[in-house]
């Protein structure tokens, strides 16, 4: 980064450091932050510097993303392959229409991969290889589900992997679906299982993986976006993400997390990226599935409605049998990475998984002597979390992280369709997070990569609203206030911010660099076209537009971004 020297001065700077809320302006040198205060103030800093006036705009810190797949995410939604996520393609009889247009056009080498089937919003059952084949004929396919916890493939990807006739066993947090023979039925279920069954489709879909992947983050950047944790890493996306971060171009940094279901997840990183560009955070593994196909474990039961047997869920209250480890394995996961100094990350949606992944939390921590420790153990998503398991997760110094998005996509169908709604209008609760203990549980929103648009201020919207996403007459999602879900879990625009940027940077373990704006702190900010304390919190979305980011001082350019990943892949 250059070593610029700058003041910056706006209509408002929102630092969200309670210390000094407000500033007129701010001094960047060599990329940090070396004042705030005053433009006398700033001035005395740096007397030479120019002074940029942000006249119409809002500078805020730029917003940190602390739960996302970038590559993964461009690959499967950009093209060549087609992203049939709900609020694109709203139907099931969409989705025919898309896969038929995808065999005509795909060159009969590649593969074919439809990104973002959901059970619940298109409408339909999830596919086995019999009806791929039906939909693909003998080309080698996979249909991802939005959540990323399911994904089919044709018999051809079968025969690729070997494993027509001879069913390979499930890994460990995963599993493959299977006839009544043994053999596999074209299916997978949770994230290890199904990286391992897709293989052959993202080995031959071709593009330019690079420019993909550029372009995901670029998106990311328009939106406000300067940080961001990759939860679904491997050794595999090392070379990509030094090739990106190496660019000058770069719009954000990256902090990834380690899938503990890969051989090397425990090995240091090492990178010749600036570890402030490039960063690995921790470890993260799954501990149950997704609410939409019927893989998470609660203490409660589905209903017996129309949403569930849409879904193709027949098991109403499958408990502990929705854990993808039990407790003892987990005890020696624990016990293996613990005492490395990494940071831990588990994925878990049911309150009965949220128990038991606590339980193994804290005797993990207790055994290496990390309770009263700063280690910031993480949970991801925690959508049926109760009252008590988020004071539990304050005493042991764990971390929550909401996917408030599942609120804005399935709140209609969580709140009376899939489950009673005392338990799903309360899903995500963020005002129980906020009443247990602000400055302990640290609450932070995410976006989970393609799994939902990525929109910091749609899951501020949505936390302070409590309301989900609109459905326009064509049956395509809006970021506009919907029907009202669990009041009560309603939190201030404060909280909701703060979960945005200080908040998503101290469960990345970065607030010492980025998400408020404070001497010493990297020069990362994003302008907004107004306040988002003076704006109704129903239309945040709508009245507040991101005029673009600023990453060590440098305003960055998408665009050129994604230009230059292209270059280092061209179109072959």
């Amino acid at each position: 980064m250059p070593d610029n020297e700058c003041i910056i001065t706006a209509d408002a700077i929102i630092t969200m450091n309670d210390a000094q809320p407000r500033a007129e302006a701010v001094a960047v040198a060599r990329g940090r932050v070396v004042a705030v205060g005053s433009l006398e103030d700033c001035r005395r800093m740096l007397p030479a510097a120019d002074v940029s006036e942000l006249a119409g705009s809002v500078l805020m810190p730029g917003f940190v993303e602390p739960h996302s797949h970038p590559l993964l995410s461009g690959m499967s939604t950009e093209a060549p392959a087609y992203n049939i996520a709900p609020w694109l393609v709203p139907s099931w009889q969409g989705v025919l229409e898309v896969a038929e247009r995808a065999v005509r056009e795909v060159p009969e080498g590649n593969s074919i991969v439809l990104f973002g089937l959901d059970q619940l919003l298109h409408g339909c059952p999830f596919p086995t290889a019999l009806e791929m084949d039906r939909i693909f004929g003998d080309r080698v396919a996979t249909i991802i589900a939005l959540s990323q916890h399911k994904a089919a493939v044709t018999t051809v990807a079968l025969q690729e992997l070997g494993w027509a006739d001879q069913a390979p066993d499930n890994p460990v947090g995963g599993t493959f679906g299977r006839l009544p023979d043994g053999r596999l039925d074209g299916t997978a279920d949770e994230v290890p299982a199904v990286l391992a069954l897709i293989k052959p489709a993202l080995a031959r879909l071709g593009g330019q993986p690079l420019g993909q992947a550029a372009s995901y983050l670029a998106g990311m950047s328009r939106v406000g976006i300067t940080t961001v944790g990759d939860m679904a890493y491997d050794d595999t996306m090392q070379a990509p993400y030094e090739a990106l971060c190496s660019l000058p171009q770069l719009p954000m940094r990256v902090s990834v997390y380690h899938s503990t279901s890969d051989p090397g997840c425990a090995e240091p990183f090492a990178t010749s990226v600036a570890p402030e560009l490039l960063t690995k955070g921790g470890l993260k593994f799954w501990a149950d599935g997704s609410a939409w196909l019927g893989t998470i474990a609660t203490t409660f039961p589905y209903l017996d409605s129309d949403a569930v047997r849409r879904a193709g869920i027949t098991d109403l209250h499958p408990g502990s049998r929705a854990f993808n480890y039990d407790r003892a394995e987990l005890d020696v996961m624990l016990d293996t990475h613990a005492g490395q100094g990494w940071q831990m990350a588990c994925h878990a949606n049911g309150d009965l998984t949220v128990d038991l992944v606590l339980d193994a939390y804290e005797a993990a921590l207790t055994k290496h002597g990390l309770l009263g420790t700063d280690h910031r153990w993480r949970l991801e998503h925690v959508g049926a979390a109760r009252a008590d398991q988020l004071a539990r997760m304050s005493r042991l110094g764990v971390v929550p992280t909401f996917g408030v998005f599942q609120l804005m996509q399935w709140g209609d169908l969580l709140d009376g369709q899939l489950y009673e709604s005392r338990f799903g209008a309360r899903w995500s609760p963020t005002g129980d997070a906020a009443g247990t203990d602000l400055d302990a549980v640290h609450q932070s929103y995410h976006n989970d990569g393609n799994i939902s648009p990525s929109n910091p201020l749609a899951s501020v919207q949505a936390a302070v609203t409590r309301r989900s996403n609109a459905v326009a007459a064509d049956g395509r999602y809006r970021f506009a206030a919907g029907n009202l879900h669990g009041p009560e879990q309603q939190v201030s625009m404060h909280i909701a911010l703060k979960a945005i940027t200080v908040n998503a940077a101290y469960i990345l373990r970065r607030d010492h660099e980025v998400g408020s704006i404070k001497v010493g702190n990297f020069a990362d900010f994003v302008e907004l076209s107004a306040d988002p304390y003076a704006v109704s919190p129903a239309t945040v979305c709508e009245d507040v537009a991101i005029r673009g980011t600023w990453l060590a001082g440098r305003r960055t350019d998408p665009d050129g971004f994604v230009l230059a990943a292209r270059e280092l892949t061209p179109r072959p």
